[in-house]
């Protein structure tokens, strides 16, 4: 009843707004509040964040500080549209589309809406002073202009591009995510592991067994996803490693020798028999017998097997692959990878580089297809043969008893391992080649490791350890997200010659506009609304439409700074502010909100 007294009594005399008022003049004390997600009511996760917004402002006041203090909202992104894809029952970007982009959107919009009285009465309920009457939303369309604006600097400055790599892909939701968007979700899950016999299709110089002539020498690759099995194109060697050629149930294996035992078990076996003694007094007999169950015929360096080709596993389900097979050179051969390790699996590495990282590398190093038979729903496309609109992690048992069948299979485990996520929907993550479009965050990054240095961290690990490696191991940033409910990114592309025109404003939109608009700003800047405004290729002359991707939500959030204030339109209360003196969150969003602001 007091507390109820006192929010009362400071709703009738304003005790909030003059705390600002009276301080006209005075020097400011600039506090930034980062953006919630308005998907649902604050939690206890919230509170004690926001007491710490609540205590640095009120004690800056108290010092005879002016401490201006706005409410944000983060609308875009999944987090947006998962809400409203299990309130409409939709599991799939089909079912979006069938449904409507702007219905779907205008539900998204209704949803952020929806949410926010109820925010500020749990926050007001707190004792929180904060300004939620000039608050500002990521959906205005004033605040999603000062990103376009944002978009047409970066393209300027040449640090927007188009490529194709590998990324971290979530099925579910059909769409890219970023290395700080995976880095928000991770859970233990058990996957199938299996090691995989590879044919030698010739003898290696040197080795005089007949039975390495006679299709009984294999390599053993292990991998922790079999799915990725059908888009295998090579395997990697570590040059610098000692490799084994291994004699064992009249096969011939070849792995790494540190990693022998780890696979194949003991080279020895010693069976014991004991003999108990006639007299008491005696001690019982242990006879020893040694049973060698495999044979080193030799010891080889990694390099040494560079070159050394093999059957394709998977030849008769797979048919496209022997195209690849007859027309590339290095296709379904050992190649060097300085990336192989010694940790676990055999030494050999499985090299798919339409599924890896590293194996992408190496698909680029050697002149290898960027082969990816899976689509955007994580379904096999045709190009994976038997497996096609099967989807991937599903076909591993498939693939498994597939090579079973063939005798190629040499062990199948079940481990329990840290595996990625959605951050939003938690369904497990796929790696696949894709064409997105990045920020170059290599070109900045030593302005951004000589920005964390200029910041007071509390605490100092924070900032000066966590933070810090976290941005030197960085890469480039994936903007681009296959989505709806989102700041459209303003390329316009010509089909034609492909050239690119990027706007940075509605009133540049509306200036080259060659379509009739019929709707608001709010709407116009929103898919589908923009999706079909066109305009002139400055290089044919064609009509264009733009890409048809949004950005990152997480940009939503980074750009705040400015954009809560319109960007470019109030540059002098920007200037004035910036850098900001007061900013604070947990501490797993070093790796979110903090890393995208920088």
């Amino acid at each position: 009843k007091q507390e109820e007294e006192v929010l009362k009594y400071w709703k009738d005399n304003k005790t909030f707004e003059k705390s600002i008022s009276q301080r006209e003049g005075a020097e400011e004390f600039v506090f930034f509040d980062g953006p919630p997600f308005a998907t649902g009511l604050p939690h206890f996760g919230h509170f004690i964040p926001s007491t710490i917004k609540d205590i640095i402002p009120r004690y800056q006041t108290m010092k005879g500080k002016k401490v201006e203090r706005r409410f944000g909202w983060d609308c875009h992104g999944l987090p947006v549209e998962n809400l409203i894809e299990k309130e409409l029952g939709i599991n799939s970007k089909h079912e979006i589309e069938a449904y409507g982009i702007d219905k779907f959107n205008d539900k998204c919009k209704a949803s952020v809406l929806k949410y926010t009285a109820e925010w500020r009465q749990t926050i007001t309920r707190m004792g929180r002073w904060v300004d939620f009457d000039r608050d500002y939303k990521t959906m205005n369309p004033d605040y999603m202009e000062s990103i376009w604006w944002v978009a047409k600097s970066l393209w300027d400055k040449g640090l927007i591009y188009e490529g194709k790599y590998i990324l971290p892909y979530c099925p579910r939701c059909s769409t890219v995510l970023s290395t700080h968007e995976l880095a928000q979700g991770y859970k233990d899950v058990q996957d199938q592991t299996v090691t995989v016999r590879f044919k030698i299709t010739k003898a290696p110089e040197g080795v005089n067994d007949p039975d390495m002539a006679n299709g009984k020498t294999y390599f053993l690759a292990w991998t922790t996803t079999p799915w990725t099995l059908p888009a295998n194109l090579a395997i990697c060697a570590n040059p610098d490693f000692d490799y084994v050629y291994v004699l064992k149930d009249g096969q011939t294996y070849i792995l790494a020798e540190n990693l022998m035992e780890t696979v194949l078990g003991k080279q020895i076996k010693i069976h014991r028999t004991k003999i108990p003694a006639e007299n008491e007094d005696e001690e019982d007999q242990i006879i020893e017998e040694k049973e060698v169950m495999y044979e080193v015929i030799k010891t080889v360096k990694g390099e040494e097997l560079i070159g050394l080709a093999y059957d394709y596993i998977l030849a008769d389900e797979i048919p496209k692959q022997m195209e690849f097979d007859s027309e590339i050179e290095k296709v379904h051969t050992i190649l060097p990878g300085d990336h192989v390790e010694l940790g676990e699996g055999t030494g050999l590495v499985h090299t798919a580089p339409g599924h890896g990282p590293d194996d992408f590398e190496v698909g680029q190093e050697f002149g290898l297809p960027i082969f990816c038979p899976v689509g955007e729903d994580g379904c096999f496309t045709e190009d994976a043969g038997k497996y096609d609109g099967k989807f991937t992690k599903d076909e591993n048992q498939q693939i498994i008893e597939d090579l079973q069948a063939k005798d190629l299979m040499y062990r199948v485990e079940t481990i329990e391992h840290r595996y990625g996520v959605c951050w939003r929907c938690k369904t497990p993550i796929i790696y696949r080649a894709t064409k997105q479009w990045f920020l170059k965050v290599t070109d900045i990054k030593q302005k951004m490791l000589d920005e964390i240095g200029k910041v007071e961290w509390v605490p100092k690990w924070a900032g000066e350890g966590r933070f810090y490696d976290w941005v030197d191991n960085a890469r480039d940033w994936t903007i681009s997200r296959q989505r709806y409910w989102g700041i459209p990114i303003p390329i316009w592309e010509c089909p034609d010659c492909g050239e690119l025109k990027v706007i940075g404003s509605l009133n540049e939109l509306k200036e080259e506009a060659l379509t009739e608009i019929n709707v608001s700003d709010a709407e116009l800047i929103h898919r589908p609304y923009v999706d079909e405004v066109e305009v002139k290729c400055d290089k044919c002359g064609k009509a264009i439409k733009r890409i048809p991707d949004v950005l990152d939500v997480w940009i939503d959030s980074g750009v705040a700074g400015w954009a809560s204030l319109y960007y470019p339109e109030e540059k002098e209360k920007f200037e004035d502010w910036f850098p900001y003196d007061f900013i604070t969150e947990g501490h797993d969003q070093t790796r979110g909100w903090f890393y995208s602001q920088l």
